[in-house]
């Protein structure tokens, strides 16, 4: 699976790509039809809690494109909540075959 991470105008620390890196195998191994995952990384304005947005975009061959947009506190945050909401349209998606 290919996985493209974008921050939007901020440099990403290393922890974090490792966070997400991590996150994305493990949605691989239980989707293997998963071909690839982006991430795209922003602060949103104004600067108080619940400021970062991270959009997550999974494709799937011959599906349409599953996205997932969160709002959290933190990206590691946001990040996981994406992703549980991708797994679930995955499983529909799954349950529908």
């Amino acid at each position: 699976m290919e996985v493209r991470i974008q921050p939007i105008h901020f440099d990403i620390a290393e922890r974090l790509v490792a966070h997400i890196n991590k996150k994305a195998d493990r949605l691989s191994r239980h989707y293997p039809a998963v071909t690839e995952a982006d991430f795209n990384l922003k602060v949103v304005k104004p600067e108080t809690a619940m400021n970062k947005e991270a959009v997550v975009k999974v494709t799937v061959p011959q599906q349409p494109e599953i996205v997932a947009t969160k709002t959290a506190d933190s990206f590691e945050e946001a990040v996981d909540l994406c992703l549980e909401a991708i797994e679930r349209q995955l499983e529909k998606m799954k349950e529908k075959k």
